[in-house]
């Protein structure tokens, strides 16, 4: 019985593996993964013990380092590039020159204000800082080149290696640079994600989720709520990275400087928050950064305005330092009715202080989308959308004593969309929509029950962003989240996070493998006399039937029936039945062999126009999972995903004949493997 490599196999057992890792803590900020294997102590070594400076060969001073397209080798924005190190740019470099400051970074060429406010909040605190940028690292005694950072992504923490080499046009850093002109840092961010360009373009929240692990809320201004001022000032004083945009309504808006001196469509930083008295009374002020170091707002409370007369002379030195570092302050009015919308990314317990008393009870799920198996779309595609992942969370603890409401904040994101620019790929529309879960096993969800069922809450929009995050407030029970795409069959991997007030324990919903097989005819005296004849007629001299025989019975067989799709049955496809029902090890099949198998292609048969609901001849991958179902087995996602890998067209769709020799399989897999049918199936699907 010749099979393919076990590729899946192999893969699932390194899954495992990884796994085992995390659960050991590998992963975490204390203990990053490697990134691309790179050991930054080990490297570092073997370039101070050859007297060489590191030069990095998965980032190289290169075009294809810098993009693809408006950074791509014919661009002219990369024409007359040099790649060089800052010892060469400035006689005395400095890694980070006492202490790193919001106004320290300032943007280049590249659309990347949202990444530069995001490194504008995260020097407001060290502890943040030095977890991205660890400590002893310099350009003094022991240089040699190279450095590292650490982020988070998708769930783990990465430790990036880098040689510190930078583009430079024109006598100038062509990306993100120092304020002061002697700071130069080697942003290995841009290496994590492929290449410069790949960071063109995006929310202030990525980075902040990339640089603390945390969770990432916004807020449409224009529909603020009550509180807002008194959200912003305890995310301030917990250390959250805070960032603001101001929505364009064509392209031509983009960038384009207001009146009163704000930048549309630019992602700035939200740094500070005060409360002063100004003329007898309270007013509410917002500090906010422009990542260009430059374009202040001229409005009220701006560094030259009148209002800073009527506040009182302390407070005025303490607050209004008038300089052209392009932080500024404005009333909290004015913040509302001039920026559009707000975000705020909240920490996670492993990034705050050891003495911090509020922490988020959090699970992380690993999951992903595949076209016929796991890619349902969302609610508007009743068909399929039960084929997508499912996880139950458990709200047991209410926010207060006395009361029935439990508050969790839920968060998707898709993986890896900025490495796939250079494939022409980018972010999928996503969403979620979240269900009661009254009266239900613990099992895949199917169909029947989103169309019986409405849902209790969703995300606000089905968007094409990174990450969609909304917080919800819902009774003390069980409901179950189901993260989609807004169209079926689009493929994306995803990580899905629960943030919960109190503890509220959470699973991924999953079908057991089980299967309910048919009796099997067990003697050849119960054969009838009108098989026994007809079997005589087909099988010839020897009274077996070969592979090539038993091709030629079942497509003269499956020709007849006109109402099924098929290209006929392969000699593999035979092939694998005679192997898979040969009892004997003839290679043949006998009588009684021949007759179990017809009986079964019979009973497939009729399970096959009975899931064939659009008669169109053919199974659909989601009439595929409802057949193997009703036909008795029941598979994991992960085992579906193999069979449509396996038997499907390139259309999704799986004629006779595949069905058939899909089921031969797991039954006689079921009955020979038992318990063993997990990992067996991995190597038979493969």
């Amino acid at each position: 019985k010749e099979e393919e490599p076990p590729i899946v196999a192999m893969g699932m057992a390194a899954k495992l593996r990884s796994q085992w890792d995390r659960d050991g803590g590998l992963g975490q900020n204390h203990n990053a993964l490697k990134f691309l294997g790179q050991d930054y102590e080990s490297l570092k070594a073997q370039c101070f013990q050859r007297r060489t400076l590191f030069e990095d060969m998965y980032f190289p001073a290169a075009a294809s380092s810098l993009g693809f397209n408006e950074l791509g080798p014919r661009s002219s924005k990369t024409q007359g590039v040099r790649w060089m190190r800052p010892t060469e740019i400035c006689s005395r470099p400095e890694f980070i020159m006492d202490g790193a400051t919001r106004t320290d970074i300032c943007q280049g060429s590249l659309g990347d204000c949202w990444l530069l406010a995001a490194i504008a909040s995260l020097t407001l605190n060290d502890n943040l800082l030095h977890r991205v940028v660890p400590h002893g690292q310099s350009f003094g005694h022991g240089y040699v080149g190279i450095f590292h950072f650490q982020f988070w992504q998708f769930g783990e923490w990465v430790d990036v290696v880098i040689d510190d080499r930078l583009p430079v046009k024109d006598g100038k850093l062509l990306f993100v640079h120092s304020s002061e002109g002697s700071e130069s840092t080697s942003l290995a961010y841009f290496q994590l994600n492929g290449c410069y360009e790949a960071l063109s373009g995006g929310s202030t929240s990525e980075g902040f989720e990339d640089f603390t692990g945390g969770v990432t809320e916004q807020y449409e201004l224009r529909n603020a709520p009550a509180d807002l001022y008194s959200i912003i000032h305890r995310a301030v004083e917990r250390g959250s990275l805070l960032g603001c945009s101001i929505d364009i309504s064509s392209s031509r808006d983009m960038e384009a400087v207001t009146f009163k001196k704000l930048v549309k469509g630019h992602a700035y930083s939200v740094t500070g928050v005060e409360e002063v008295v100004y003329r007898a009374s309270p007013t509410k002020l917002v500090r906010i950064r422009n990542p260009w170091g430059e374009i202040e707002w001229t409005g009220a409370w701006s560094d030259n305005s009148r209002e800073w007369d009527g506040v009182d002379a302390f407070v005025r030195s303490k607050l209004n330092y008038r300089s052209e570092d392009g932080e500024f302050w404005m009333s909290f009015r004015d913040f509302l009715q001039e920026f559009s919308r707000l975000e705020i990314c909240n920490l996670t317990a492993d990034a705050l202080d050891a003495g911090q008393m509020k922490k988020w009870s959090t699970s992380l799920y690993q999951g992903e989308w595949r076209r016929g198996s796991t890619a349902g779309g969302c609610r508007n595609y009743p068909a399929t959308f039960w084929l997508n992942p499912q996880f139950k969370i458990n709200l047991q603890h209410p926010d207060t004593v006395g009361k029935s409401d439990c508050s969790f904040l839920v968060a998707l994101m898709q993986k890896d969309r900025r490495k796939e620019r250079r494939e022409g790929k980018d972010m999928e529309t996503i969403g979620f929509a979240i269900y009661e879960f009254v009266g239900q096993s613990g099992v895949h969800l199917k169909r029947d029950f989103f169309l019986t069922h409405g849902s209790r809450a969703r995300s606000e929009l089905f968007i094409n962003l990174r990450e969609v995050s909304s917080r919800f407030r819902l009774p003390a029970g069980e409901y179950i989240i189901v993260p989609s795409t807004f169209e079926p069959q689009k493929e994306g991997n995803f990580v899905l996070r629960v943030f919960s007030e109190n503890p509220a324990a959470s699973i991924e919903l999953d079908d057991d493998v089980t299967a309910k097989l048919p009796p099997e005819v067990s003697c050849g005296n119960q054969i009838d006399a009108g098989f026994k004849s007809l079997f005589r007629q087909l099988a010839g001299a020897d009274m077996e039937i070969s592979t090539t025989e038993l091709q030629t019975i079942l497509n003269r067989i499956i020709g007849k029936h006109k109402d099924l799709k098929t290209d006929g049955f392969s000699l593999e496809a035979c092939r694998s039945m005679i192997n898979l029902m040969d009892t004997d090890g003839s290679g043949k099949l006998g009588l009684t062999e021949f007759h179990v198998l017809w009986e079964k292609i019979k009973q497939y048969l009729t399970v096959f126009r009975q899931f064939d609901m659009d008669k169109s001849g053919t199974m659909s991958s989601y009439e595929m999972r409802l057949a193997l179902e009703g036909a008795g087995f029941k598979l994991t996602n992960h085992l579906f995903q193999l069979v449509i890998l396996r038997y499907a067209e390139q259309d999704l769709s799986i004629d006779f004949d595949n069905f058939v020799t899909c089921l031969v399989r797991l039954e006689t897999m079921f009955s020979e493997c038992g318990l063993r049918f997990n990992w067996i199936s991995m190597t038979m699907f493969a």
